[in-house]
């Protein structure tokens, strides 16, 4: 260990564990641990899969690379995630401990033991069954920040269906596209949501949506807000009615599922304007999200842990719903949005609930910033140990003041770089990792990770590459949902020849082998770590009547880490102004949601485009930054 310390750079900025961090951490010799699983992956991913998961029935081969790039682990192998994150607990000493602590904004409190959320998951796992769900069918969910979504998730899995989780901040067609794509026939959603003392009509839009995709069939509805909504007799039913019925029973079976059959699918922007559907399997994902969650947050029996990202995307799927249950950890969820009422609500929950670690996203971390120091002293924060961070890059300023101010330069900050399609970290320091503010550091153990030039040879440090994955590893997706031509031609066609998975981004190695994830290479931009395809922007733009043409492209922002700017080409006859700028926007906002709101829209008379018509992003970029535009010569005539 110390020998692998020594070997990283002598600076200034670079940050050591304390000996009193690396003597607690639960695997203290992990630098030596790493160069041995990275240099042979397989024999650490099995000995973690014999380790973390409970199989009905073992695996035979743990990874089959005959179907490249449709890679297959533990083959063979009998399993069920609800199994490892609730059934075995409940026959172990954790039936009685705390699984989940839930605060509403409004100051409503529930908690969960094992047993309990147990008792819940069978409950309406039985509902779902009387529904008409079976093993195989796909169930979308849609709903707040509330107990009830991560149930529902689990109630899924368990009966062997495979849930498509939407985030409540996306619009009506965007559901429904995510709807008709998965052939979702039944959506479980909520009245509304709480969200800064306002309501989010959940209900209005899941009706408008499942208007717009005929094939659902059945609408479950938890009751939250209490607000009025329209409930369609013979469509729709009220979550707390059913799981009143006799057919609500609290015995259930687990379903035993092979390995590689699918759990959930999760969409995620791309380059083109469906989003893509992320299929993730039953065996190699469960094995991954645990292992990670061990090592990088150290995960302790006492500890509690706030991840606070939304279960609609992936970093709430691994890191706030599954891997937490399967290491029988306590989990706090907090329904609310940061800094609502006041700056100080996270560190008030935090110093009530004894919160031991925090995993949030630069943007939080930013937004707190501009508050000030005097909210985060005005509060106890001593049960912190770790810190995390997590959706974009973390840059230098944010990550000193996180560690300062609310780490008090005691916790280390896991600086964790993944994605949907990875399942869990990729690359991520642990608490025994030397840090430097800004980089990822290193390759997660088990992942053969680099940046290398365009014709696959390895960059340079400090050159700018491709960011790459050499190896398979047990978390990533298995295809795109009903497009396994897609999956293969986005992630595997640009560095073909060589097998290797091409994540979209770019990075640079530094002298000591660190990783810096520099930004998306393609046209998806991270806004408050969100990912959004220009295409979707640019279809709801050109949705429009008014608008013929569309560009849209990402802006830095010093506190969204990017924006979103439009330019617009109008239908002729048609004049811009300030008012159409305004009611594209809102149009954006029915079509997408809020996050894809633009900073900005500006009128324009063309788009830059290449001879063969791709619209030049680069230009529109470089000339909102007042940058060079540089080479035009592949522009049209």
């Amino acid at each position: 260990m110390s020998d692998a310390m020594d070997a990283i750079s002598t600076k200034s900025d670079i940050y050591y564990p304390s000996p009193e961090v690396v003597a607690q951490a639960n695997v203290p010799d992990y630098l030596t641990l790493r160069a041995e699983a990275v240099a042979d992956p397989l024999p650490f991913w099995d000995a973690r899969a014999k380790e973390l998961v409970d199989w009905y029935e073992p695996y035979h081969t743990i990874l089959d690379t005959s179907t490249a790039p449709f890679f297959k682990w533990f083959v063979g192998g009998k399993t069920n995630i609800v199994h490892n994150a609730l059934d075995r607990h409940v026959k172990n000493a954790h039936k009685n401990k705390i699984a989940l602590i839930w605060v509403g904004e409004d100051g409503d409190e529930r908690v969960y033991s094992y047993f309990e959320l147990w008792k819940e998951v069978n409950r309406f796992a039985n509902v779902l069954k009387s529904m008409g769900v079976k093993k195989g069918d796909t169930v979308t969910i849609y709903m707040g920040r509330t107990p009830e979504l991560p149930i529902a998730m689990l109630a899924t899995v368990k009966i062997g269906a495979i849930h498509s989780v939407v985030y409540g901040g996306f619009s009506e067609q965007a559901l429904a596209d995510r709807i008709t794509d998965a052939k979702s026939k039944i959506v479980i959603t909520s009245d509304g949501a709480w969200l800064r003392g306002k309501t989010v009509n959940l209900k209005d839009i899941t009706d408008e949506a499942v208007n717009r995709s005929p094939i659902v069939q059945k609408v479950i509805v938890y009751k939250r807000t209490g607000q009025a909504i329209n409930m369609h007799a013979g469509r729709d039913f009220w979550w707390q009615d059913l799981m009143a019925l006799p057919i609500a029973s609290a015995a259930c079976e687990t379903e035993v599922m092979d390995a590689e059959d699918p759990m959930f699918i999760l969409y995620t922007s791309g380059t083109t304007g469906k989003p893509k559907g992320l299929l993730h399997t039953c065996g190699g994902y469960q094995v991954h999200i645990a292992t990670t969650l061990k090592y990088v947050f150290d995960i302790k029996e006492e500890d509690r842990y706030w991840c606070a990202a939304d279960p609609g995307w992936i970093t709430g799927h691994s890191y706030i719903v599954y891997a937490p249950l399967m290491l029988g950890a306590t989990s706090f969820i907090y329904e609310g949005a940061p800094g609502y009422p006041l700056p100080d609500r996270w560190w008030q929950l935090i110093e009530k609930y004894s919160i031991s670690i925090l995993y949030t996203a630069p943007t939080a971390i930013r937004s707190y910033m501009r508050y000030g120091d005097d909210w985060t002293e005005r509060h106890d924060l001593s049960s912190l140990r770790l810190l995390g961070s997590v959706g974009e890059p973390i840059n230098p300023e944010a990550w000193r003041w996180y560690h300062k101010y609310i780490g008090h330069e005691r916790c280390p900050i896991m600086d964790t770089w993944w994605q949907t399609e990875t399942g869990g970290f990729m690359i991520t320091p642990t608490p025994v990792v030397p840090l430097k503010p800004g980089s990822g550091t290193l390759p997660f153990a088990g992942i053969q990770a680099d940046v290398v030039r365009e014709n696959g040879e390895s960059a340079d440090p400090n050159e700018e590459g491709y960011l790459v994955v050499k190896h398979p590893w047990p978390g990533m997706a298995r295809t795109v949902w009903g497009d396994p031509d897609r999956y293969r031609f986005t992630y595997w066609s640009e560095f073909l020849s060589h097998g290797w998975y091409f994540t979209g981004d770019s990075a640079r190695r530094d002298q000591d082998g660190y990783f810096w994830v520099i930004g998306r290479m393609d046209d998806v931009i991270k806004v408050s770590g969100y990912r959004l395809g220009t295409a979707e922007i640019e279809s709801a733009l050109v949705a429009h009547p008014t608008v013929a043409e569309a560009a849209a492209i990402g802006v830095p922002d010093e506190l969204k880490g990017n924006v979103i700017y439009a330019y617009c080409i109008l239908n002729s006859g048609i004049e811009g102004s300030d008012q159409l700028a305004h009611d594209l926007k809102e149009h954006v906002r029915q079509e997408v949601g809020p996050i894809a709101i633009p900073a900005k829209i500006e009128f324009v008379p063309s788009l830059p485009k290449t001879r063969s018509g791709k619209i030049m992003r680069r230009l529109l970029k470089a000339q909102a930054l007042g940058q060079p535009i540089g080479d035009t010569s592949t522009l049209e005539g």
